[in-house]
């Protein structure tokens, strides 16, 4: 298979991101693209979304899920996409295990941004704002924390994706409990808001057209999270006043696309991340031959065309130097590992061709297979789920 062909993981991003819309408007995309011209939905279809009420699924742990926003400064790094706007600048949702009862609310994503995201998919696209942004999430703005410590997850979302695309992974991660760190990475999606009211838009987005530039994404990405490791763990003065509940000795990566393929840099590179998680993204910076220090990995993907297999996979699977698992969800696409397919029923819109999996259930085989592989690797709880295939999830395939 070509190297185009181990890129389809990532330009099919697009094609997830139109499940956010309805399917007057949607029904006219090509599959991997955004329209070429604008589409506006109609009167009666705008009227519907903005009725619409959208839930993420309820988490399955113990805890309740608190959630607070970060915005976190690198001093010491220029911004790397826009040099001109100073140092680098991160926005990043922090979940963790909260009492039940306390703290209100929290939002999906902001009315800006989400704006932004439909616009950049849908030039033209009349859909209200709040039909994405006022998606009920099960988390709270500052709710109580549990005492304890907690093993720390760095979640990083796909190219062009806010980092509300996985939030769903990331309360039920909180409600089995975890701390989890949730980064936007600044100018490489639709729409961050800061905390100033700006809204910073997609720099990088049609930038990005070799191999080498795709590298280059994945290694900034893993200096962003190397970064927000720093700041959580600093001593005497984290960034975050709850930072007492993480246990600095068991820290994973787990990410979408190129947010997954960033996690193979973050581990070469940084000792304090014991394990990580490629959700279908291709890795643009292979597993070196010298491996990743005998680190656990876990590759989940949708299958691609014609039986077809990513390359950087298939070359950097043999590479792995510790635990390892390879799965396959039938049925599924690019998108099937972020909340957006959540939305496709309410919003009317379509399944990408080949889709047969819901939304639901994507999610539900999402949430499953990470947690049991974070509960086996960080917190060292057996996991048969991931020896091998199961009659109740017939969906995923075990690679040897």
């Amino acid at each position: 298979m070509s190297r185009h062909t181990s890129r389809l993981r990532t330009t099919a991003a697009v094609a997830a991101l139109l499940l956010a819309v309805p399917l007057s408007v949607a029904a006219a995309a090509p599959a991997l693209a955004a329209p070429a011209a604008p589409v506006a939905a109609t009167a009666g279809t705008a009227g519907t979304a903005s009725a619409v009420h959208l839930e993420l699924p309820r988490p399955t742990g113990p805890f309740a899920v608190g959630q607070e926003v970060l915005h976190l400064v690198d001093e010491n790094r220029p911004d790397p996409w826009v040099p001109s706007a100073g140092p680098r600048q991160l926005m990043v949702t922090m979940y963790y295990p909260a009492h039940a009862g306390t703290g209100s609310p929290a939002p999906y994503m902001t009315a800006a941004a989400a704006r932004l995201l439909l616009d950049a998919k849908l030039p033209g696209n009349t859909v209200p704002a709040e039909a994405v942004a006022d998606t009920r999430t099960w988390s709270r703005t500052d709710a109580r924390p549990q005492g304890g410590h907690y093993p720390l997850v760095v979640l990083s979302p796909g190219f062009t994706m806010p980092r509300a695309s996985l939030s769903s992974l990331a309360e039920d991660l909180g409600s089995r409990g975890y701390v989890v760190a949730l980064v936007d990475h600044t100018y490489e999606n639709t729409g961050t808001t800061f905390p100033d009211g700006q809204t910073l838009p997609c720099v990088e987005c049609g930038r990005l057209t070799t191999p080498e530039a795709w590298k280059g994404l994945d290694e900034s990405r893993a200096k962003d999270a190397s970064f927000v490791i720093d700041q959580l763990t600093a001593r005497p003065h984290p960034a975050w006043r709850y930072a007492r509940m993480i246990d600095r000795d068991r820290i994973g990566m787990a990410g979408h696309s190129a947010g997954g393929a960033a996690s193979v840099p973050a581990l070469v590179t940084d000792d304090r991340i014991r394990a990580g998680v490629d959700l279908d993204g291709s890795m643009d910076y292979e597993v070196p031959e010298s491996g990743i220090g005998g680190k656990p990995y876990l590759m989940i993907g949708h299958p691609l065309p014609d039986g077809a297999e990513d390359t950087s996979w298939t070359d950097s699977w043999p590479r792995l130097d510790g635990w390892k698992r390879w799965l396959t969800v039938d049925g599924t696409d690019h998108g099937s590992f972020t909340d957006y397919p959540l939305f496709l029923k309410a919003l009317g819109a379509p399944q990408p061709p080949g889709t047969t999996i819901t939304g639901q259930r994507a999610v539900e085989l999402t949430r499953r297979y990470v947690g049991a592989f974070f509960d086996l690797q960080l917190k060292g709880i057996d996991q048969p789920l991931l020896d091998g295939p199961t009659a109740a999830d017939p969906e995923v395939r075990f690679h040897s």
